[in-house]
C-alpha cells in the first residue's frame, strides 16, 4: 500500500511506527512543516519525509490526516485538486466531521474518519471508523489497515466523540491506573522497577483474560474473590472511596469537554 501521513506529530508518528514495525506499507510518505524532527525516518527504504503535502498526495493512494484541527481545512483546500478516484481520505482529527470534509473535497470522495490511540505504535490500538456513503465502498481497506495495528470497529459518526474519550483519552486513564497500582506496590515494599513490572503485566493479563475468554469482567473477578478474603476487602474499600464512580465521572467530564470545543 502507498500511504501518506499528512502531519507527523505524536499520533502521526505512532501510526508510522505501527506501519513500519508490522511491515504494513510498500511506500510511506511522512509530512511535516519542519521535517528536521522526522528526517531520521528516511533511513527506512520505504519512507520518504517531506514538507510538501502535495507531493505526498500525488505519490500515495491512502491519505491519513493527523494535523491540528485548525489547519485541516486549509490543507484540504490546498490538495483537493490533486485528488483522484484512487485516493482514500482517512481523517484522525477530533471534531472534524465527515460532512465538513466532504464540503471541501466533494462527497464523491472516499472519506473515512478513524479514531485510533497511541498504542497503534505497538500494534495494539483500538480504532473506531465511520465514513460517508462513498467511503463505505472502501472502509474494508481502512479496517484491514487498522486491524494490522490492533483492532477496529465501525460505528455511526454520532458515536465518534464518545469513542475519542473511551479509546484515545482512555489510554491516559489506564496509564493513571497503572501508575496508581505501581505506587501501591512500592508502598508494600517493592522497588519502583519491580512495582511497575508487576502492575503492567497484571493489567495486560486482566485485559487478555477478558478478550480471550469473552467473559464479563465480573465473572473473572468472581474467580479471585473468596468469602471474607483479601481481594473483596480491597475491592469494597476502593468502591467505598468511589473508584467506579470517579472513573465514570471522569469519562463523562471528558465527553462534555470534547463536545464543548468541537
Amino acid at each position: 500500500m502507498k500511504i501518506a501521513i499528512i502531519g507527523t506529530g505524536n499520533l502521526g508518528l505512532a501510526i508510522a511506527k505501527g506501519f513500519i514495525t508490522n511491515n504494513a506499507v510498500t511506500s510511506l510518505y511522512l509530512t511535516k512543516r519542519d521535517i528536521s524532527s522526522i528526517e531520521k525516518w528516511d533511513a527506512y527504504k520505504e519512507v520518504t519525509t517531506t514538507s510538501d503535502n502535495r507531493e505526498a498526495v500525488v505519490k500515495s493512494d491512502i491519505l491519513i490526516f493527523a494535523v491540528q484541527p485548525g489547519h485541516f481545512a486549509g490543507i484540504l483546500e490546498d490538495i483537493k485538486e490533486l485528488l483522484t478516484e484512487k485516493h482514500i481520505i482517512i481523517s484522525t482529527i477530533t471534531g472534524f466531521k465527515v460532512p465538513q470534509i466532504a464540503e471541501i473535497v466533494g462527497d464523491d470522495q472516499f472519506i473515512i474518519r478513524a479514531m485510533p490511540n497511541t498504542a497503534i505504535a505497538v500494534g495494539q490500538s483500538m480504532t473506531c471508523l465511520c465514513s460517508n456513503t462513498a467511503g463505505e465502498k472502501r472502509i474494508a481497506i481502512a479496517e484491514a489497515i487498522f486491524n494490522k495495528l490492533g483492532t477496529s470497529l465501525i460505528i455511526p459518526e454520532g458515536q465518534m466523540q464518545a469513542a475519542t474519550v473511551i479509546c484515545a483519552s482512555g489510554i491516559a486513564f489506564w496509564m493513571r491506573l497503572i501508575r496508581a497500582t505501581t505506587q501501591g506496590a512500592i508502598q508494600l515494599g517493592f522497588d519502583a522497577k519491580e512495582a511497575q513490572e508487576l502492575s503492567m503485566q497484571t493489567c495486560l493479563g486482566a485485559a487478555t483474560l477478558v478478550i480471550k475468554s469473552g467473559n464479563h469482567p465480573e465473572a473473572e473477578i468472581d474467580k479471585v474473590t473468596t468469602p471474607k478474603g483479601c481481594t473483596i476487602e480491597g475491592l469494597n474499600e476502593m468502591e467505598h472511596s468511589g473508584l467506579s464512580s470517579s472513573l465514570i465521572k471522569g469519562i463523562v467530564a471528558s465527553y462534555q469537554k470534547i463536545n464543548s470545543i468541537s
